[in-house]
This record gives C-alpha cells, sequence and structure tokens, in this order.
C-alpha cells in the first residue's frame, strides 16, 4: 500500500511539472544593469481628474533616459499595469547602444474608485473596464489625459518633459488585459499608436476581444508593428483558452500583411517569458527607426479586389452642418446635402464643390432616373418631389415624413418612411402612375435603401440593429420573403451597427455605411471587408466620377472619395446579372 501511495504521488508530481514546466529563459544582457551606461530616472505621480474615466484614481510612473534633452520631443512608450519587465533598465542599455531611440516610458496603473469608508467598502477596480473593453476610450484617456499630464511634469533637474505627437515615434504594450489594452489603443488609433508590445494577451471572450481575429481580416489593414508573446500553458478558463486565442491572433495578423513577430514558449499566465523577450521585442519595434511603419497587403481577397495600390481617401469638401444622399448622375457628378443649411451641393468630374440651386427643403434622400429626372425625399415639406431636367418641378406625393428613396429603371419608387411617435417603420411604393402602396413595415427605424444590379431585390438597411434586409421584388413592384438578410459588425461602445446609407457595385457586392465605416457584404449578405473612413463615422454613400469607379461617402461635417476596383450599379442603367456568389 505504501509504495502504491509513493507510485501515485510521484505521477501526480510529473503531472503537476507536465501543467507548471519550470520556465528557465536565457537573460538578456540588455535586462542587466551593464557598467558606464547612463541610468534615467523614474519619477511617480497620481491623476484623478479623467473626464472618460470619471471618479478613477490612480498611479503612474515616468522614465526620462539620461539622454534626454528638452529641446526635443522625445519617442514615447506606454505600459499598462505599472513597471514590468525591468523596462527602466532595458531602456538605458538600448537608448545607450543605439538599439532604440530616446524613449520617455509612461506606465500607467488601472483606476479605480475610491470607497468612500474603506473599512465597510472595496473600492472599485477599473482594471477590466478599462483595459478588456474594445472601443477608443482608453487611447482617448491616454492622448487627451495622461500624455498632457505628463507633459506637466518636470524632470528633478528641471528639464521640461515634451513628448512626440508623431505616431510613428510611440510604442505601447501590457500583458493579459493590459496587452488588448495595448492592441485596442493602437488598433483604434493608428495615427497615434504604430508599435504594440502584446504578452499573454487577453484574446478571449471578457469583454469582446475574442472579436479581434475576424475583424483584423476583414478591415483594412493598419500600419502596425506587434511583437506577441505567448506560453502553451496559458490560461484555459470560462472565457476562453489564452494560448490557442494568441496564436488565432498570430494566424489573423499574418493573413491581414501587417509586420508582426512573437515568441511563443511553455509558461503559464505570468511576466517571467515577457520580460525575458521584452529587450528582444524593443529591438523588433523600434528597427529602422525613424522609418515609418508601413501598412502591409492583406490576403483577403475580396478586399483586394477592390483596392488600388495607392489610392487612399481623398477630402472632398468639409464644414457641413449635417450631409445626406449622395446621388450622382448620368455624368457621375455628385450630389449631396446638407440638411441644416438647405443646400444642395454638386461635385463634378474636377474638383470644385459648387452650391447647386435646384433645392431648398431640407432634403435627406435623392435620386435620378433614366429619363434625368431627379427625386428628392423634402423633409420640410413632407413631400416627394420630382425635378425634370429643365428644373420643373412636380410634388409626387404629400404629407409623407420620408427619409430615402430608390428609383427602379422601370420607374417604381421605394422610399423609406421611419418611427415616427411609436409608429412602424413604412416602406412605399409609389408607381409611375402615382398610386402608393405600403410594402412593408414593422423595421425598427427603416433608413438607407438600394437595388440589387438585376432590380430583383431591395435591400433596406435597419439602423436601430445590426441587420440589412432583403426582400423580393415582385412583378407588380410589392416585396415579398422578407428576410433579416445581411449581418453587420457593431462597435463595442454601440448599441446597433446604425446602418445607414447603401449603395451595390455591378458584381453585387452590397456598401453599407455604419459607424464602423463602409461595411462590404457579399450576395449572401455576409460582411467580407470592412473599409473605414478617415474621421471613424460614415453614413450615406455612392458610386460616380466619369466611370463611376469613384466611391464617395458623407462622414459627418466631410465628404470623401476614393477610387475602387469596380463600378456601381446604377438604376438608370438596363439591370444587369451579376454572377452567381460563392457560397
Amino acid at each position: 500500500m505504501k509504495r502504491i501511495l509513493v507510485l501515485l504521488f510521484v505521477f501526480f508530481v510529473h503531472i503537476l511539472q507536465a501543467q507548471n514546466p519550470a520556465e528557465n529563459y536565457t537573460v538578456d544582457p540588455a535586462s542587466e544593469e551593464q557598467p558606464n551606461v547612463p541610468k534615467g530616472e523614474v519619477l511617480k505621480f497620481t491623476f484623478e481628474n479623467s473626464k472618460i474615466f470619471p471618479g478613477t484614481w490612480r498611479e503612474y510612473w515616468v522614465y526620462v533616459p539620461a539622454q534626454y534633452k528638452a529641446d526635443k520631443p522625445a519617442c514615447v512608450y506606454i505600459n499598462q499595469d505599472g513597471i514590468q519587465w525591468k523596462a527602466p533598465t532595458v531602456f538605458d542599455n538600448l537608448i545607450h547602444k543605439g538599439e532604440m531611440p530616446v524613449t520617455i516610458g509612461v506606465f500607467v496603473m488601472h483606476g479605480k474608485v475610491k470607497a468612500e469608508n474603506p473599512d465597510d467598502a472595496l473600492d472599485r477596480f477599473n482594471r477590466s473596464f478599462e483595459f478588456d473593453g474594445l472601443g477608443d476610450a482608453y487611447a482617448r484617456f491616454i492622448l487627451d489625459e495622461i500624455l498632457p499630464d505628463v507633459e506637466k511634469q518636470k524632470t528633478s533637474d528641471g528639464r521640461a518633459i515634451k513628448l512626440s505627437k508623431n505616431g510613428n515615434d510611440r510604442a505601447i504594450g501590457g500583458s493579459s488585459s493590459g496587452a488588448v489594452c495595448a492592441f485596442t489603443a493602437a488598433w483604434e488609433r493608428p495615427d497615434a499608436f504604430t508599435r504594440v508590445f502584446s504578452a499573454i494577451g487577453t484574446y478571449v471572450g471578457l469583454r469582446g476581444a475574442d472579436r479581434y481575429p475576424t475583424l483584423i481580416r476583414k478591415f483594412e489593414p493598419k500600419p502596425l508593428r506587434l511583437f506577441l508573446q505567448d506560453g502553451s500553458n496559458d490560461l484555459n478558463i470560462y472565457g476562453g483558452d489564452w494560448w490557442m486565442a494568441n496564436q488565432t491572433m498570430l494566424r489573423a495578423l499574418t493573413f491581414s500583411g501587417y509586420e508582426v513577430n512573437h515568441q511563443w514558449g511553455e509558461g503559464g499566465h505570468n511576466g517571467k517569458q515577457g520580460t525575458a523577450v521584452f529587450p528582444e521585442a524593443m529591438r523588433y519595434l523600434w528597427k529602422d527607426w525613424p522609418k515609418t511603419v508601413e501598412t502591409g497587403k492583406s490576403q483577403n481577397q475580396f478586399l483586394s479586389a477592390l483596392l488600388l495600390p495607392g489610392q487612399n481617401w481623398e477630402l472632398v469638401g468639409e464644414g457641413y452642418r449635417f450631409t445626406e444622399g449622395p446621388t450622382v448622375n448620368q455624368a457621375g457628378d455628385l450630389f449631396f446635402q446638407d440638411i441644416p443649411n438647405r443646400k444642395t451641393y454638386k461635385v463634378g468630374n474636377t474638383k470644385n464643390v459648387e452650391t447647386f440651386s435646384g433645392t431648398s427643403h431640407n432634403a435627406s434622400g435623392t435620386e435620378f432616373d433614366k429619363d434625368g429626372n431627379r427625386y428628392e425625399v423634402a423633409q420640410k415639406t413632407l413631400s416627394i418631389i420630382k425635378y425634370s431636367p429643365d428644373g420643373k418641378k412636380t410634388d409626387l406625393a404629400t404629407n409623407i415624413a420620408g427619409n430615402d428613396l430608390t428609383v427602379a429603371y422601370n420607374g417604381n419608387i421605394y422610399v423609406t418612411i421611419p418611427d415616427v411617435r411609436e409608429k412602424p417603420s413604412i416602406i412605399l411604393l409609389i408607381r409611375p402612375d402615382g398610386e402608393k402602396v405600403e410594402v412593408d413595415k414593422g423595421l425598427l427605424f427603416a433608413n438607407g435603401l438600394a437595388l440589387s444590379p438585376d432590380q430583383t431585390l431591395l435591400y433596406v438597411t435597419e439602423s436601430a440593429s445590426h441587420w440589412v434586409y432583403a426582400y423580393q421584388i415582385l412583378k407588380d413592384g410589392t416585396l415579398g420573403s422578407k428576410q433579416k438578410f445581411g449581418w453587420l459588425h457593431v462597435r463595442d461602445a454601440d448599441d446597433n451597427a446604425w446602418g445607414d446609407g447603401l449603395t451595390c457595385d455591378r458584381d453585387g457586392r452590397i456598401y453599407v455605411t455604419t459607424k464602423a465605416g463602409i461595411q462590404v457584404l457579399d450576395q449572401t449578405g455576409r460582411v467580407n471587408a470592412i473599409i473605414p473612413t478617415p474621421n471613424g463615422n460614415a453614413s450615406n454613400v455612392a458610386f460616380g466620377g466619369e466611370h463611376f469607379d469613384i466611391l464617395y461617402v458623407t462622414a459627418n461635417d466631410k465628404v470623401y472619395k476614393r477610387k475602387l476596383n469596380t463600378k456601381g450599379a446604377n438604376n438608370w442603367d438596363k439591370p444587369n446579372k451579376p454572377e452567381a456568389p460563392k457560397l
């Protein structure tokens, strides 16, 4: 019996050792203090005036290298969870050897809301809320609150602390939830952070970070360089499998053309290997500086088929109070509305934006038919107005609080009428003879609408959800086979995708403007690609230009354009049947 117990003990010790192997890593010389290397200083501060995370108190530390001179802004490294990785020593050594630029380190703790009576209650710990959540809140916190606070401080010898505002001069990192936080900040603001160190990153289902591998594959790539670390004995608990999630992140980043390096080990959820590889990570992230981190090329065939090398968003115009539309005429000229100013603007094939005098009715939607007539939803007069090419005005329908419309090749007009005073949204058909037919109701804020290239389907955005509805257009123009068809991605901070305007190209792709940018769906309703706009929003979209290969989008007070490798499907053209989708 005693022998059996001894054997069982040895067996279980062996199992425990296999699950938690000894983590012995080679020590990088940069992690140890070296003789004759100038040492920077570390300063400690507190911050409790956040408007982004109100009521929180936290500590942060600032490392200032000995080589820093106040006459020039320094590069910046931001780390979550305070000082880790023996970072001050590593920075001393790498900066001294010229393996990274003169860099000021900012090491930030998560916030906590202090209990009024700590003897009776716990503080509220904000770590998961701030670190694990997606969205741009933490990036704004660092950029708008912490870094400006750092620049109010001085070194012990009175030097002012000046930080570079150039994203190419900034790196951000952390471990576990802090790693997700670092990635999220760079993902949301690649203009502000281009270099990311992620150790044992929590890319699992705690607050939505498990979505990242999918989003990375669908979004147009961003100019980021990343270094990932994890071990095969990392956590595997209720939120997911950390080890598998980090490998999935690496595959997604590689697939999408990102510049990424990694070190895998056998360790658990701790900072041992992260500390060992930190010098290597810093050398990699800062290599070739100040050369700019470039945007890679994705293997997403759907995305690659659309985007043209060297073609990016161009600003068409800005300063409009609230833009709606847009639509284009047969010449490819763009028309869009500035609703509060009651103006319509026209963009021809030149770069000039001119005021178009054809309307002053607070039009929210407008479109042309095959005869050159222009139709608009006039919100001020609650009507649908038709303008002939010579400017003659006709009221097609009155007492209609419409939002958007589309005109089919056969002359049928479809109008969305959103929810008003708790009444359900309505889709209205106006036939060429003027007959008005209610063809659907019940959507949660019916908004934009578009016809498929063969004009047998009508797509409608339901803004108060993440759905695009699809309807079969019957022979008499009415609608059938209603389905929640297109599934849209929703940003972390939002309750819905806010699908707004939409259009199609001649190959059947569906372009939907959302809070996340332009989401491009295939004919089966799957989002294959996401093209963000420069200012992070999108409201309406249309193809224009001489060859109808320029995508125009309204975004807040701005209008942008971008040339794509496709052509828009125009309703006034004879319907075309695209190729069948790949299922």
